[in-house]
């Protein structure tokens, strides 16, 4: 499955409330899950000494897609595709290496 397919398909199951704006619901999920996903891992840590179970691994599947499926919404309530946010974020990522600047921080390096 390729982002754009994924974009228009999960589009279908999008039923929320409009609390002000459009991309404040799926932004406000959006946060929550990749939250579930940190949660998650924390235990696994916590708990398992960082051992991480198929189980494990099934589960964070499950919030990875939820989290994708909420970026999807966030995309499309703000007219961008999926495709141009992954093809930016590499062209970023690899203008960063080839400069010598992948580690550090700050937006502009």
């Amino acid at each position: 499955m390729n982002f754009t397919d994924y974009q228009t398909q999960s589009r279908k199951t999008a039923k929320y409330p409009s609390i002000g704006h459009p991309v404040i619901y799926p932004t406000l999920g959006l946060t929550n899950e990749a939250g579930e996903v940190a949660g998650k891992i924390k235990k696994i840590f916590r708990d398992k000494s960082g051992v991480i179970s198929v189980a494990d691994r099934e589960a964070l599947q499950g919030e990875l897609g939820d989290v994708l499926w909420y970026l999807a919404q966030v995309c499309t309530e703000l007219e961008i595709s999926l495709d141009e946010v992954a093809g930016h974020n590499l062209e970023k990522l690899f203008s960063r290496l080839e400069r010598g600047m992948i580690g550090g921080d700050g937006d502009n390096r």
